[in-house]
């Protein structure tokens, strides 16, 4: 597996999303009302909506504010908001792709905010496909390593579950599937009392862009003003943004 996931350049501006919880809680919200609204309430037989409570209470998003989101997009409480989800693609500056997925009521408003940020920043955006052959698309279930966890123990779990290959880092081991095979992958390794610091679909790069510091400085300030829209709901590039610990 080329690349890196998307959890590795989360690390880089982790500091700002833990200073903007109520954006994270924002942005959930939606990503519950979609999922009621493909699968219905119940978690126990909708396994998008499990996946995003999970998220939910992950990022401590209170327990009451994820029950608020459910009967909100469910219309229980008499209004049910209607988001479309929306991809966006285009470079920024230094030849770096960007794919930028969003939830929206409002089409319009969200494609002249994308817009406006990729051309402050020296960007574009380009056409659907322009440049997501560039990335491959899976499920990836991060989960944490320990002194404990066992490498091989972790790779039969994945392959067993449906996972196709397993990334070892210092930190996790990052679990690639198939989109379809998310949602098991994920309970066999809860099941196995693992800890889960992460599972999504997400773009993962076929390959990186090396960049100076200067230069990573200058994509991050785009990634985190487009993460700073409450239309965006996850950021993807192929930079490399290991020089921002430098």
């Amino acid at each position: 597996m080329s690349g890196h996931s998307k959890w590795h350049n989360i690390q880089a501006t982790k500091n700002k999303a833990d200073a903007a919880r109520g954006k994270i809680f924002t942005k959930i919200g939606r990503e519950i009302a979609v999922a009621v609204k493909l699968g219905g309430p119940d978690p126990n037989i909708n396994s998008k909506l499990y996946d995003v409570i999970q998220k939910a209470k992950a990022n401590n998003m209170p327990n009451d504010n994820i029950t608020r989101s459910i009967k909100k997009a469910s219309g229980a409480d008499g209004s049910a908001d209607n988001y479309e989800a929306i991809t966006y693609e285009g470079y920024g500056s230094h030849g770096v792709a960007f794919i930028v997925e969003c939830l929206s009521d409002n089409r319009n408003r969200t494609a002249a905010d994308v817009r406006h940020l990729f051309t402050k920043f020296g960007g574009s955006l380009g056409t659907t496909g322009s440049v997501s052959y560039m990335f491959d698309y899976n499920g990836m279930v991060v989960v944490q390593r320990t002194d404990k966890t066992n490498e091989e123990v972790i790779m039969m779990t994945a392959l067993d579950a449906g996972a196709e290959d397993v990334v070892t880092n210092d930190e996790c081991y990052e679990i690639i599937c198939k989109p379809e095979n998310l949602h098991n992958v994920r309970k066999e390794f809860e099941t196995g009392g693992y800890m889960i610091i992460s599972a999504e679909v997400e773009y993962v790069p076929q390959s990186e862009i090396a960049l100076d510091k200067d230069s990573a400085i200058s994509v991050n300030k785009l990634i985190l003003s487009l993460e700073d829209l409450d239309d965006v709901q996850n950021v993807y590039t192929n930079a490399d943004l290991s020089a921002l610990d430098l």
